[in-house]
């Protein structure tokens, strides 16, 4: 795990004092909002429909216990006890008071956190594989590269007024995890396929929102050595031609599209050309510093196979399906990555309390290597966990309400805080997931239709990733009313796709009806073994168009 250097440490005390001062000059009426704004803005703040939000930087989502202690803490001291965790791998506080927020800094600082690059028009939080490091299918650990893309791009003169935020995330393994090609760049690690070099595949101009797009591959191929001169020869082709006349337009996606996927690599490779490499890639030793962090932890040698693992399975139902649903294979005999669900039926998913940050913490210290995850799905990970161990885990997490057996299934749903908190918000999103939730609260049930991913937003921003959800749900104002639009078909992995739209927007009551009509339509023409999404791209839309129109026309 990555420890700060002394840089590091003096600039985020340096910009917490700047901030402490800002927001006494806020306080006492030197600055007027519209001043304030940029300046909160570049530390996280944002204001929502009811308080301040503060928006905590995870890169790459990866804690260790004592931070998410500290988290733990400043919910409890600062906010109501609680945090929401994001699709972007941070952490949000929706309560905190503005004349609070510099002793929160101070808190994070203390154990090298911090909420810069969370807002603005920058280069936002780098994310990537929540298995990192442990997947049996990964060809090399991302997390080096996004931290080093954290220190070139913070602060990064060229790219601190863009005219849009910039998303970027990276992926070491076959299968995608880290939804690369919804991102403004996607890092695929890869080898080359005649000389086994390991590179970079560069797509550019994915994104949600309004205008949803997959990115497209600009570069097969890219040495690791180029990386950051080809990252800033993208950046400068954007800042110097991406939109600033509306915002709506702003997104290196709209450049991407308006001059094409041939010319928009063109005009990057010919800056990547006119750029002198060596000053601006990393130095081979700052980089094989930066990858000394990363490295695997002392794992026992075990044996694959946990003959108490067996046992505990045999005498407890509810823990064999916990296993059997939550736990995902380890490149390490004897060893399992676990995913904690941050999405107990009928409750908001991606909360979790102060007293499960404390839980969870004190088993990752104990159970695996002081080290965890946070998902773009909004879960939890301890990524080293014996498999002799997992059933005390398991006994751990039961009473305070974090052993739901759902991973991937369709209570896993990812929901933005929509209308309850947010002031884009057209829409409720919690509510939404917490009906569907218990709709399909039977764990038998959920086992029988088994992959199902729904993700909801509560406006057209998309920050519930709803376009690329197997089931998205979009929340609407149409006439002063809450409207939610169902859409079909969408992926966020390797097979990336944008969901289509069933038909006209339904009301709230109506959406659990609407799951459960898609869910029959999938369970009448599924074949056996056979999972949710490959059933809609075999059968297409119109078996579950037509049962849709009739769920519409007995809603209207």
């Amino acid at each position: 795990m990555y420890r700060y250097d002394e840089f590091d440490e003096r600039f985020v005390r340096d910009r917490v004092a700047q901030f402490r001062d800002q927001v006494a000059r806020r306080l006492d009426g030197s600055l007027t909002e519209d001043e304030f704004k940029p300046l909160r803005l570049k530390n996280g703040v944002y204001l929502q429909l009811h308080a301040y939000m503060l928006r905590i930087a995870i890169p790459y989502g990866t804690l260790s216990a004592r931070q998410l202690r500290q988290l733990a803490l400043i919910g409890e001291r600062y906010d109501r006890g609680y945090g929401h965790f994001t699709t972007r791998q941070n952490l949000q506080f929706n309560w905190p008071k503005l004349r609070d927020v510099p002793a929160i800094l101070d808190l994070l600082a203390d154990v090298e956190m911090h909420c810069i690059q969370t807002s603005g028009n920058c280069i936002r939080n780098v994310t990537a594989d929540h298995f990192a490091g442990v997947a049996q299918d990964e060809i090399e650990d991302p997390r080096a590269v996004c931290e080093l893309i954290r220190q070139w791009s913070t602060a990064h003169p060229e790219f601190s007024y863009l005219p849009r935020k910039f998303k970027i995330a990276a992926t070491g393994a076959q299968h995608d995890r880290a939804v690369i090609k919804a991102h403004d760049i996607g890092l695929r690690i890869l080898k080359h396929p005649q000389t086994g070099e390991i590179g970079y595949e560069i797509s550019v101009g994915g994104g949600l929102g309004r205008t949803p797009m997959i990115g497209k591959v600009v570069r097969d191929f890219l040495p690791k050595t180029d990386l950051l001169a080809y990252l800033e020869a993208v950046m400068r082709v954007y800042n110097l031609e991406g939109r600033r006349d509306n915002k709506y337009k702003a997104r290196v996606k709209i450049l991407v599209h308006e001059i094409g996927t041939e010319e928009f690599r063109r005009r990057v490779e010919a800056e990547f050309a006119r750029l002198d490499g060596p000053s601006v890639n990393a130095d081979p030793e700052e980089l094989a510093r930066i990858e000394s962090y990363f490295t695997p932890p002392a794992y026992e040698t075990l044996p694959e196979e946990s003959p108490a693992l067996t046992v505990a399975k045999a005498a407890n139902p509810d823990f064999a399906r916990w296993v059997d649903t939550n736990l995902t294979l380890h490149r390490v005999p004897g060893y399992s990555a676990v995913t904690i669900s941050l999405k107990p039926v009928g409750l908001a998913p991606g909360d979790a309390t102060s007293e499960q940050m404390r839980l969870v913490a004190d088993l990752a210290e104990r159970y695996s290597f002081d080290e965890l995850r946070v998902t773009h799905a909004q879960n939890l990970v301890l990524p080293h966990v014996r498999k002799d161990d997992l059933f005390a885990i398991w006994q751990a997490l039961v009473p305070v309400g974090l052993a739901t057996a759902n991973l991937s299934l369709i209570t896993d749903i990812i929901a933005c805080p929509g209308l309850d908190y947010c002031a884009l918000a057209t829409a409720r999103s919690i509510p939404i997931a917490q009906a569907i939730s218990q709709r399909f609260a039977d764990v038998e049930r959920q086992a029988d239709i088994g992959e199902l991913n729904i993700k909801i937003s509560g406006c057209i921003n998309a920050c519930g990733h709803h376009h690329v959800g197997h089931i998205g749900v979009l929340g609407l104002e149409k006439r002063g009313i809450e409207s939610y639009q169902i859409t079909l078909g969408g992926d966020a992995t390797e097979n990336a796709a944008i969901g289509e739209i069933l038909g006209p927007g339904l009301p709230a009551e109506a959406v659990p009806d609407a799951i459960e009509a898609i869910v029959g339509v999938y369970e009448h023409h599924r074949h056996d073994g056979e999972r949710f999404i490959e059933t809609v791209k075999r059968v297409g839309l119109v078996p579950f168009k037509t049962a849709f129109k009739e769920l519409s026309d007995a809603a209207a």
